[in-house]
């Protein structure tokens, strides 16, 4: 009841009543002060006051009247505005409002209509960018399996092909002078033995590469220590692990790191003939400290071999720059490699 009265309507019918109100007291004053200053007969303070409210009864009648028609039109105009604004909620930007004649209202219908141009043709601006963006995601998504296919094909032959090659070689030769050299064939089963444990560590590498990018559910913690147990029911390598319990760390941060220890892991497998990996996560107060370390053969950069081994390093250090982290390898032949990775983690922006 009471919004009613507070709609346009109403409030038309009321100023119209106020105005009618006004009127009548001011007609009441101005014959009481001419019935005081000038004796006439007919004007007396009865009359005077019939008068008054046969004036107020009478304009207030047409008074609703007038202001129930003169506000319909402006009531049906704000409520066309009323269904343009809602219809531009509901995303319907094909609405356009109607216009009749000029003025203000007309005015903010022509706002109104320009504001539903622009949000239409911002709608159609990003579902062309979002479908350019799935294609553009589309393509990047195949141009990187193909590198990865090319690239594990390129290792398999390289390594694992090489290698099977050379262990059927060395297996006919077994064959054919197990009779007349054994002694030499038994060295030659020892080098067989030992060609065959180093395609199996190459191949474990390159499954390892094969393993999920993502850790989908998991958290950098438990995704670390699973891959860990899985390489320890496949190598004779031995995990010295300590991984602090990381908390609030950007989800495209652990995915990363997961991936730079992934990498390490894999280049240990195949390049280092390592016996002892050291694996260190520290949360510091301002960095996340990681650390790789292991006891193999280590490397000279120098050398123009080791361009398997500088890929991945290249990866691990791609991977850690995308992230805003800092990459340090010290590595010398004989004397193992260690990497050193430092990425910024402030624990007031974490928390934010």
């Amino acid at each position: 009841m009471f919004k009613r009265l507070n709609s346009i309507r109403y409030s038309y019918i009321q100023a119209q009543l106020t105005t009618v109100f006004f009127v009548s007291i001011t007609l009441l004053i101005v014959l009481t002060f001419i019935d005081i200053t000038v004796d006439l007969e007919w004007l007396n303070q009865i009359n005077i006051i019939l008068f008054s409210l046969v004036h107020f009864m009478v304009g207030s009648i047409f008074a609703i009247l007038i202001g129930f028609r003169s506000s319909g039109r402006l009531k049906s105009q704000i409520d066309d505005l009323s269904v343009m604004i809602m219809q531009l909620s509901r995303g319907n930007y094909h609405s356009r409002f109607r216009l009749e004649e000029a003025g203000e209202v007309s005015r903010i219908g022509v706002e109104l209509n320009e504001l539903a141009k622009k949000l239409d043709d911002q709608v159609h601006y990003l579902q062309r960018l979002a479908d350019e963006k799935a294609a553009y995601a589309e393509r990047a998504h195949k141009i990187a399996t193909i590198e990865e296919r090319q690239r594990l094909a390129r290792d398999l032959h390289d390594s694992v092909s090489q290698q099977l090659f050379a262990l059927t070689m060395m297996s006919k030769a077994v064959v054919r002078g197990i009779e007349k050299h054994p002694e030499k064939a038994q060295q030659q089963v020892a080098d067989l033995a030992e060609t065959a444990m180093k395609a199996q560590t190459e191949m474990r590498a390159l499954l390892l590469h094969l393993r999920p990018i993502h850790l989908s559910d998991q958290s950098l913690t438990d995704g670390i220590h699973n891959l860990i147990a899985e390489l320890k029911t496949k190598s004779a390598i031995e995990f010295q692990v300590k991984i602090d319990q990381i908390t609030d760390l950007p989800r495209f941060t652990e995915e990363h790191l997961f991936r730079i220890i992934q990498e390490g892991l894999s280049n240990t497998l195949r390049h280092a003939d390592a016996t002892v990996v050291k694996i260190f996560l520290k949360q510091e107060p301002e960095h996340l400290f990681v650390h790789l370390a292991d006891n193999g053969h280590g490397f000279d950069w120098s050398l123009a071999d080791q361009k398997k081994t500088s890929y991945g390093l290249k990866t691990m250090r791609e991977r850690s720059e995308e992230i805003g982290g800092q990459f340090n390898l010290r590595t010398k032949k004989g004397e193992g490699t260690y990497i050193d990775i430092r990425v910024p983690f402030p624990r007031q922006e974490a928390n934010t």
